[in-house]
């Protein structure tokens, strides 16, 4: 058993009692008075059993992260001085911790910019310097993406207390509203100085924070619960995201997936045929895909379809299957595509008092090699009248 569920009930205990002293009251002073002896005692893995339990208990995520702040204050040294297992070289955590490292060093660069800006705001140089540093680390928030889209699913499998993530992606939310604040006030030249600069400090807190919290409770629980071949393979994941600043160095083929029978292997999930089948049925659109030697390979069946197929049509050429009258058209379509000139045409009609969108994408390999054309029909009149935004479900 790992020691992330191993957690000491009484170390928990005590660190809910000072939780809920400050959600109550907004300090601790009284705690770490009396708990001196304590305070050293904590380990990592404490506060991911600590955080999934009160999210648990329903407490707003926007009062966990200002907890998790002035806990963590109290408990720096222990957490910080807690022994870690340094990862591989090259390894999905190391280079995570590199990219971390390069953060760092832009957030320095932008430390003095930003000193000269607020003594002269109005200064064009400064606003454009400060502009391209925040560009700089704007980048930054792809390692947040990774986190999120490959990292965080994996601890949810691994993890029976894993809720503690929800609190760090609000925060990593927190930094990209903040880094595009900043940026649009740069860009339009006409900034409000008190916000911009409460925006900047939170900044700095925030990403220092995510890169503590990462680096000594984090990754450090990953370690003893997730194994390093599991993590290897997440690199290659990170790469197809994009790594911020330090990609990950000889990145093998990536293997092959073992698929039971009946499955098939899609690179982005593994289905059975049933699955994919009912999947192109079920969007709203009519799908025909040409392969690369101009002929019918499939259909899709959705509930109305637009213009009418059978399977008599699978094997044929796309020529024979459009009227003489508009076939040169087709032809031009695909003759630039498998050229290269083009990867996309569009059409639009109206037709039995509908108005369809007809849409024609080139299909390329990883090489970029033509592998056919897809053939995409949809009626769009309840798309046209969209208007506003719709954020609430009303039915």
């Amino acid at each position: 058993m790992s020691e992330f569920t191993k957690t000491n009930e009484e170390r928990l205990i005590k660190l809910k009692e000072v939780s809920r002293l400050i959600l109550d009251t907004g300090n601790a002073h009284s705690f770490v008075i009396t708990n001196k002896d304590f305070i050293p005692s904590v380990i990592p893995s404490d506060f991911i059993a600590l955080f999934d339990s009160l999210v648990k208990e329903g407490y707003p995520v926007e009062d966990l992260k200002k907890l998790a702040s002035k806990l963590l204050n109290i408990f720096h040294i222990p957490i910080e001085t807690y022994p870690r297992i340094e990862s591989p070289a090259d390894s999905f955590l190391a280079v995570l911790e590199q990219n971390n490292r390069e953060m760092v060093l832009v957030l320095d660069e932008i430390r003095p910019v930003f000193k000269a800006f607020v003594k002269d705001p109005e200064n064009d140089a400064f606003q454009t310097e400060l502009l391209n540093k925040f560009r700089q680390l704007e980048v930054f928030v792809k390692h947040y993406t990774i986190k999120e889209n490959v990292l965080f699913p994996a601890i949810e499998k691994a993890w029976p207390d894993y809720r503690c993530l929800q609190i760090m992606w609000s925060i990593h939310d927190d930094i990209r509203a903040n880094i595009k604040f900043v940026i649009a006030q740069l860009e339009n030249g006409s900034i409000e100085i008190k916000q911009f600069n409460r925006c900047v400090g939170d900044i700095f807190f925030s990403m220092m924070a995510i890169k503590f919290r990462e680096e000594h409770i984090l990754f450090p629980v990953i370690h003893s619960t997730i194994d390093e071949e599991e993590l290897q393979a997440m690199n290659r994941l990170g790469f197809e995201i994009g790594y911020p600043y330090i990609q990950p160095r000889n990145i093998s083929e990536e293997e092959q997936v073992s698929v039971a029978d009946g499955f098939i292997n899609l690179g982005t999930g593994i289905l059975k045929a049933e699955q994919i089948k009912l999947i192109f049925n079920h969007l709203p659109v009519d799908i025909t895909y040409v392969d690369e030697h101009d002929k019918v390979q499939y259909f899709s069946t959705p509930p109305k379809r637009i213009f009418p197929r059978t399977v008599a049509i699978i094997g044929r050429e796309v020529k024979n299957c459009h009227p003489p009258e508009s076939v040169h058209v087709v032809e031009k379509i695909v003759e630039s595509f498998r050229s290269g000139e083009k990867d996309q045409a569009s059409f639009w009609i109206k037709m039995k008092g509908e108005f369809i969108l007809i849409q024609y994408f080139a299909v390329r390999d990883q090489s970029g090699n033509y592998k056919g054309v897809i053939e995409v029909s949809q009626e769009i009149s309840d798309i046209k009248a969209l208007e506003g935004e719709k954020r609430l479900l009303d039915w």
